[in-house]
């Protein structure tokens, strides 16, 4: 992302110009974008001019158009980003508070207004326009017939292909059409490798799989890049990394991002640092359950005596068209780090941060047990339970 102009006044109201570079960077500005900001960018409109012989004309035109954000829609597979807003400058073309839907694009510029840039927006900014930042992994997780190929960056797991192929069963004297069948197989993962892993950006390529199907794909995708020269293959192969995984369905990428000899390769990378405090919450879920909450109300209370050590969150409550909402957990945000705590923001957009949905999208670990939360989460539904008995007789 780039950084073209950023102004923001001591009330914290004010605008930035920015220019998605990337296909990440369109997962940053739907982040940044929330209802009730003003957008200006560039845009396509189709007007319609009466002539003098009163026959009606209709072109599409380009113009500049500054709208009040009331929905944002985004598809995370083609990087496609649309704001529907009423618009709010003068315009030779469009009346004020007609609706107008902008397309915002790669390479195009944009300036967002907000009247309150709080922490979280401008520590976006920050990290989606600091390039050393980005670190790209491409995984391939598989089984016999069916392999999803993914691009794993900061910010999302996408699948750019899922390859589905029938391979005929291993019968006693019928091995040929099983063979070929597996060579047809992995030929269209070797080839969706290619047409998807750009290997000047991509750090790792992770083969995954149960048995030995990781194994004998490797082999293939190696013996054919000699066969045909694929340059690209043979300068790369030490990015090949094969691990152990359940299944070749897209879940199992989690258990593949915890594995060790992964997560070593990809120490300085954000989601890296996501996966192992998911997996110590759990972890100290299980061994040690004073220690680690969920949910609102237990966290917050855990906050309030300031016995935070990590706090992880997820992005999604960031994106709350509730203002309110936002604002508790910025303070939240703000009140853990000024105690020495550290706050991860998962990606709803990675298998972490879909885990971390499931518990709320927000969840503590601790530097201290309290056991008494939950004691007094039971003392308040007991006296909230007893109030309505005694509501109910009288």
């Amino acid at each position: 992302m780039k950084l073209v102009k950023k102004r923001i006044e001591k009330d914290r109201s004010g605008f930035v110009e920015l220019c998605p570079e990337e296909l990440e960077d369109m997962w940053h500005v739907y982040n940044l974008i929330t209802v009730g900001d003003n957008l200006k960018a560039t845009t396509i409109r189709r007007v319609q001019n009466e002539s003098n012989t009163g026959s009606v004309e209709s072109q599409r035109i380009r113009l500049t158009l500054t709208i009040t954000v009331d929905a944002i829609d985004f598809d995370p597979q083609g990087g496609l980003l649309r704001i529907k807003g009423r618009n709010i400058a003068e315009n030779k073309y469009v009346k004020m508070g007609m609706y107008h839907t902008i397309d915002l694009e790669l390479n195009r510029k944009f300036t967002l207004f907000k009247a309150d840039w709080d922490i979280i927006a401008l520590e976006r900014i920050e990290e989606a326009c600091d390039i050393t930042k980005q670190a790209d992994v491409a995984a391939v997780v598989l089984q016999e017939g069916l392999a999803n190929v993914c691009l794993v960056t900061q910010h999302m797991t996408i699948v750019r292909q899922r390859i589905e192929y029938p391979i005929p069963r291993k019968r006693k004297g019928f091995v040929t059409n099983y063979e070929k069948g597996l060579q047809k197989f992995y030929e269209q993962v070797l080839q969706a490798i290619l047409r998807h892993v750009n290997f000047e950006i991509v750090k790792v390529v992770i083969l995954a799989s149960p048995g030995f199907v990781k194994d004998q794909l490797r082999e293939y995708i190696f013996a054919e890049a000699l066969k045909q020269d694929i340059r690209s293959l043979l300068e790369n192969k030490s990015k090949f990394i094969l691990i152990h995984c359940s299944s070749g369905h897209k879940h199992s990428l989690q258990e593949v991002l915890q594995d060790p000899a992964i997560q070593s390769q990809l120490t300085d990378t954000k989601f890296a640092r996501e996966i192992v405090a998911l997996d110590k919450f759990f972890k100290m879920l299980n061994d040690d359950p004073d220690r680690a909450f969920y949910g609102w109300d237990h966290v917050r209370k855990a906050e309030e005596r300031g016995a935070i050590g990590t706090l992880l969150l997820s992005d999604e409550l960031f994106r709350s068209a509730d203002i309110p909402t936002r604002k508790k957990y910025i303070t939240l945000v703000e009140s853990v780090r000024s105690i020495g705590g550290n706050v991860l923001l998962f990606s709803s957009l990675h298998v972490s941060g879909e885990q971390l949905n499931q518990l709320t999208g927000v969840a503590a670990i601790l530097n201290f047990p309290l056991p008494d939360i939950e004691l007094e989460e039971e003392e308040e539904n007991n006296q909230i339970a007893t109030e309505i008995i005694v509501n109910n007789n009288s």
